[in-house]
């Protein structure tokens, strides 16, 4: 037996963020980061926000550390807030999810009754409607996913208007992770009827409008459009789970700070080759996940008269807008430390195979598997 459920309501399009409106007399604490009290976003919340009490928490920082976790959570006691709003990047809303989530088990809060309200201003995470949530071990490098239905907003506000400043770089960076999502659960072990019409309108809606949004930010239809397609992802990985590609983009980000977008990028081609086994001539007949992404070829018009060449034609498709969005295809293009790569590369396999999203992935992962991704990674 399968289920597929999500309880977040989620408003979207311009003028969104008036669902704020309703809240009234409210203690209100706002989770986000300095970027965001700078650029005038939060002042924009608060003036949706009359007549409550508002608190701000402004220290959430990439990749959040467990240090800023626990700061947070200490801000939430002192406000007593009844509601809880995260606006930022899937950090933010990450950081908010832990604070929330941790607070009810380190504290006397009654987190049950505290609202949690996510409001994305990068379209990739799809936090604002999963489970799932990240944090960071700065001293030891390592990535800790964190799973729990308790995770999951209670309303997502999806308002292109607080996109439109994105830049170029952070554009590329968080729309691969939409696709990436939206890829990795369509061919993941869990996936089912309904998580995989998210992912193909999720596809559609990314591929079209990504290099919109990334040719001109202030396009307000492709800014909604990819708000959309990154809760649409959100909703269909929470169900169906991820891959390999995540397993190995948290263990390698944590170690190398690769922005984890861009991370996911760079191993997608890698990821998808291996997992429709197009590295294995012997493979016949075609194994599921070629003839899922053949499909994923035929939904984007592409030609796809056999398993293997739609396949193969989604992945060239995938590496030219890589290659169109300034994303390099190697670490070594990327600039990384090659002497520190060796290093850990022990870790960053160990790591990858021990994460959770790997045991979602369609092909059975070894370590010597792993091993030939990250040759190839690494260019």
């Amino acid at each position: 037996m399968q289920e597929f459920s999500f309880s977040t309501r989620i408003y979207f399009g311009s003028g969104a963020l008036a669902r704020l409106e309703q809240i009234k007399g409210k203690k209100i604490l706002i989770v986000t980061d300095a970027f965001m009290m700078k650029s005038g976003a939060v002042d924009q919340i608060k003036s949706h926000l009359p007549g409550c009490e508002i608190s701000i928490f402004s220290g959430v920082l990439p990749d959040p550390p467990i240090e800023v976790v626990a700061q947070g959570v200490k801000a939430l006691q002192e406000c007593n807030a009844e509601i809880l709003v995260a606006l930022g990047g899937g950090s933010t809303l990450d950081a908010a999810k832990a604070i929330h989530a941790i607070a009810g088990e380190a504290t006397d809060l009654d987190t049950e009754h505290i609202e949690y309200f996510a409001i994305p201003t990068t379209s990739g995470t799809g936090s604002e409607v999963t489970d799932f949530a990240v944090i960071t071990d700065a001293e030891k490098g390592i990535k800790y996913p964190l799973v729990s239905p308790s995770l999951r907003p209670l309303v997502a506000i999806l308002d292109p208007s607080l996109v439109v400043t994105a830049p170029p770089s952070v554009t590329a960076d968080t729309g691969m992770d939409v696709i990436t999502h939206a890829l990795e659960a369509y061919v993941s072990t869990g996936a089912n009827d309904f998580s995989d019409a998210l992912c193909e309108k999720s596809l559609s809606l990314s591929f079209r409008f990504l290099p919109l949004a990334f040719q001109n930010g202030q396009d307000l239809l492709a800014r909604e459009k990819m708000h959309n397609a990154s809760c649409m992802a959100g909703l269909a990985f929470n169900s169906a789970g991820l891959g390999v590609n995540h397993g190995l983009a948290h263990a390698i980000g944590g170690r190398l700070h690769i922005p984890h977008g861009r991370l996911n990028a760079m191993l997608l081609p890698l990821v998808m080759r291996y997992n429709a086994r197009l590295d294995d001539p012997s493979s016949t007949p075609p194994v599921l996940a070629a003839k899922k992404y053949q499909h994923i070829a035929k939904v984007l018009g592409m030609p796809a008269p056999a398993a293997k060449l739609g396949a193969s034609n989604v992945i060239r498709t995938v590496e030219r807008l890589v290659h169109n969005l300034g994303i390099p295809a190697t670490l070594r293009e990327y600039g990384t430390d090659m002497e520190l790569f060796r290093k850990l590369r022990e870790d960053i396999i160990s790591a990858a195979m021990d994460d959770i999203t790997t045991s979602y992935n369609p092909r059975k992962v070894t370590k010597a598997d792993l091993s030939v991704l990250l040759d190839r990674l690494a260019g």
